[in-house]
């Protein structure tokens, strides 16, 4: 977007407080992974990788809970019933929903802790989420069962530039 994704305003909230704020009730705590952010507890990669992988390595080799869920904070308009739903289905597993054009929604997810050397193993070798799901069992939310629940893909809709925040907000603005 050439600029700070997370201070991108949504209906003038940045975009960081949009998704934590769906995370609230959800979690024990709101850590910002990547770069440290004032005003929020923030986790620097400690794995030396590029992308999400990083990021969700570091999360599941640091976090002292049994899962962790995972919400990019381009995903503004990303639904705290949706994320419920989610981590309702973690059983030890993976729970990452799947778009209507099969890609794997690795950005929208909830991961256990008891993968972390999987993460860490596939981000040193230079792989992405979605080669880290090659590897391991998850659990896919199909577009059925996240349509059962009310949702409608903007959970993991990304704003990624300009005309994907105005479409996003013709799209899902309340």
């Amino acid at each position: 977007m050439g600029r700070d994704k997370a201070e991108v305003l949504v209906d003038g909230v940045p975009m960081l407080d949009r998704v934590a704020e769906a995370l609230a009730s959800l979690v024990d705590r709101v850590v910002v992974l990547g770069a440290d952010r004032e005003g929020w507890e923030s986790w620097p990669d400690s794995v030396h990788s590029q992308g999400p992988l990083a990021g969700v390595a570091t999360a599941l080799s640091r976090s002292t809970a049994r899962q962790v869920l995972v919400v990019a904070v381009d995903h503004a308009f990303v639904r705290s019933a949706t994320l419920s739903m989610i981590v309702d289905r973690g059983d030890g597993l993976p729970v990452v929903p799947v778009d209507d054009s099969g890609v794997r929604q690795v950005t929208c997810a909830l991961y256990p802790t008891s993968i972390a050397a999987e993460a860490a193993e596939e981000a040193a070798a230079g792989g992405t989420i979605q080669t880290l799901l090659d590897r391991v069992s998850f659990l896919p939310v199909t577009p059925a069962e996240w349509r059962s629940w009310g949702e409608d893909g903007r959970s993991w809709f990304s704003v990624d530039d300009e005309d994907a925040l105005a479409s996003g907000l013709r799209r899902f603005a309340s």
